[in-house]
């Protein structure tokens, strides 16, 4: 039996977007490209989708089409060609959205993580008990099976924070989010140990920003950084009540960037944040 052809991927799409972003600022449509480039419009509209795979000589190729001279550029995405890797996350395809997906490959594939979280704990920190109750109180109630598939999932996601390397991750969390106590308060006792045990890990740095800070930028959904190879391949997810939202572009990779670094100024710093973990712990 022939095997389904998988959608594109992350690292796919973001190739195609990054060279029709070439294309574009040097002012030549996908017809024109195509022309010269001795391939059709269509091929060239289906590269810039993600759904025909490049070679990494056809990336060069096409960078000197458009005479792009950022050779850090040209050769991160030249690097992102080659054959797709079908990661654990794939075993969900057809069960969880497409988002979720697309938010373990990006971990997966980050150089660093830098997330920021005002009532909801990050994911990549949750216990399966605080995950299990969170996921439970979602509007429209799912189904038990699919409360278990999302946790699962979940859990899985966190390998890249305690595998082999690890992945560096900064938590900027609100105090709101360590006084929520999903799940009552023994769920919510294990959770903040989980925290200040993490806390204590050499690759992850956790910074809460108190009460007391006053005057929040930001204080709605949760955002993500997930940093590339090089800077202008970062990407942005923003966490919202429809689903993630996926963010690249330079302009608006630099407004999260400035977004997060304010954030992380109004924090306290790693010993001073542990210290007040430990005594919400004590409070709850």
């Amino acid at each position: 039996m022939t095997r389904a052809k998988l959608p594109p991927s992350v690292s796919q799409r973001r190739l195609g977007a990054e060279l029709r972003r070439m294309r574009e600022h040097a002012d030549l449509s996908a017809t024109r490209a195509g022309e010269l480039f001795g391939a059709t419009q269509s091929r060239i509209s289906n590269i810039e989708a993600g759904g025909y795979a490049v070679s990494a000589e056809r990336v060069r190729a096409l960078a000197r089409l458009y005479d792009c001279d950022d050779e850090k550029l040209i050769e991160a995405l030249a690097a992102m060609t080659g054959g797709r890797t079908r990661g654990w996350w794939e075993e969900y395809r057809e069960i969880l959205p497409s988002d979720a997906l697309d938010l373990a490959e990006l971990e997966y594939q980050a150089r660093e993580l830098r997330v920021s979280s005002t009532i909801h704990l990050p994911g990549l920190l949750q216990t399966r008990e605080h995950a299990r109750a969170m996921i439970s109180d979602a509007v429209p109630p799912m189904r038990q099976d699919e409360v278990e598939h999302r946790v699962s999932h979940r859990l899985k996601r966190q390998s890249v924070v305690h595998g082999e390397p690890p992945t560096p991750l900064t938590a900027i969390i609100h105090e709101a989010a360590l006084r929520v106590g999903f799940g009552g308060q023994s769920i919510a006792r294990a959770q903040l140990r989980r925290l200040i045990d993490r806390s204590e890990e050499p690759h992850i740095t956790l910074l809460v920003v108190p009460f007391s800070t006053g005057t929040y930028p930001s204080a709605g959904h949760g955002i993500v950084q997930f940093s590339g190879p090089i800077p202008s391949l970062d990407t942005i997810q923003l966490d919202t009540d429809h689903g993630s939202v996926f963010i690249d572009g330079e302009a608006r990779l630099a407004k999260y960037r400035k977004l997060l670094d304010r954030l992380e100024a109004c924090a306290l710093e790693p010993s001073k944040s542990r210290n007040l973990m430990t005594r919400i712990l004590r409070e709850t």
